[in-house]
């Protein structure tokens, strides 16, 4: 297990082998190869990575700056410990498989991971493969089918639970970018659309696909023994949440053909789950602060402990992150939305 790959303190004037020869060598001490450093490996490592580093800087920015609107220095230390080396080991696989390569990303609420698949999106192009991403959203059924289906099942209040994504739509792309059928057609999905419950929208046609990051909040999450509900943790009270998350666990035998088609799976994992409902209050504050309508502290519990009783945390995705048969690399996420150890299955 690594405590971050540390690569150094670029841009402050020191020199980059210096800086990165440090913290390669105290990570060579752990014994792990999460990112594939070796003893014999690490002088390329460093020079590739600083090469890199300097590539990216101007586009780099320009995304801190307009997409994340914080100044570039305070991403940095997240670009050389953890989207680099990441991206060069996704880029990696990619050139072993031979064909394009699905990237799963599990991550539930606030945990980064839309950032990180941007951020992933610049380096990789960088690196010269053709990155596209999409969001498990992308997939959701149109806005009249969810209406029937809401009005059919009036337990799903909101969009994002199992079962009201279009599960075909996603095997037929997946299918398309394995076989390197060029173009292919990325569907998207417009979250404002009618009053915020969401439609898709004009979809994105994306030709020569060499590597599709595929993230949401259970992509990779399998179903689990039912038996498990008879004592499930907060907020699962009742006998109608019981029946709830018995019924949504059902559902996602329906996305394992989905799963299936992951060449790799990676998952941000906070180390105290409930650390999620006070990045969305952080978040909703944010939103009324600039202007934007927000929901209150009481809605946002709401909200949040509704998808605590569709697929709990505690019960979904802690075991799976310690099955290597179907992850490959677990980022652990502090409750100050920083990163802590990072692990390879």
């Amino acid at each position: 297990m690594i405590r971050g790959l540390g690569i150094g303190d670029w841009g402050k004037g020191k020199g980059e082998k210096e800086n990165y020869q440090l913290p390669i060598t105290n990570y060579q001490m752990t014994n792990d190869n999460s990112f594939g450093i070796t003893a014999e490996n690490v002088d390329e490592v460093i020079q590739r990575r600083s090469h890199l580093l300097k590539s990216i800087e101007p586009a780099f920015n320009e995304f801190c700056q307009t997409t994340l609107q914080v100044e570039p220095e305070v991403m940095l230390h997240t670009l050389r410990e953890l989207w680099l080396p990441l991206a060069i080991n996704i880029a990696s696989q990619r050139q072993k498989l031979g064909h394009p390569l699905i990237q799963g990303i599990l991550g539930v609420q606030g945990t980064g991971k839309t950032t990180m698949s941007q951020a992933l999106t610049l380096i990789l192009q960088e690196l010269g493969y053709h990155t596209v991403t999409l969001s498990l959203d992308d997939l959701y059924k149109t806005y009249s089918d969810r209406l029937l289906l809401s009005q059919q099942d009036p337990r799903l209040i909101w969009r994002g639970p199992p079962g009201t994504h279009d599960i075909d739509l996603g095997l037929n792309l997946l299918d398309q970018i394995h076989q390197s059928q060029s173009p292919v057609v990325i569907p998207r999905f417009d979250k404002s659309a009618y009053n915020g419950a969401g439609d898709r929208t004009t979809p994105e046609v994306a030709a020569n696909v060499d590597i599709l990051l595929f993230e949401g909040w259970f992509v990779g999450v399998r179903p689990i023994d039912p038996q498990a509900f008879d004592h499930a943790p907060a907020p699962i009270f009742t006998d109608a949440d019981r029946t709830f998350a018995r019924d949504m666990n059902s559902q996602l035998e329906n996305y394992l053909p989905l799963w299936q088609r992951l060449d790799s799976l990676i998952v941000l994992y906070p180390t105290d789950y409930r650390s999620s409902l006070l990045w969305r209050k952080q978040a909703e504050q944010k939103m009324i602060a600039s202007g934007k309508s927000g929901m209150s502290e009481q809605q946002i519990e709401e909200f949040v402990h509704y998808f605590w009783r569709s697929l709990h945390p505690e019960l979904f995705i802690k075991p799976l992150v310690n099955s290597p048969q179907w992850v490959d690399l677990v980022i652990e996420i502090n409750s100050d939305r920083s990163f802590g150890n990072i692990y390879s299955l």
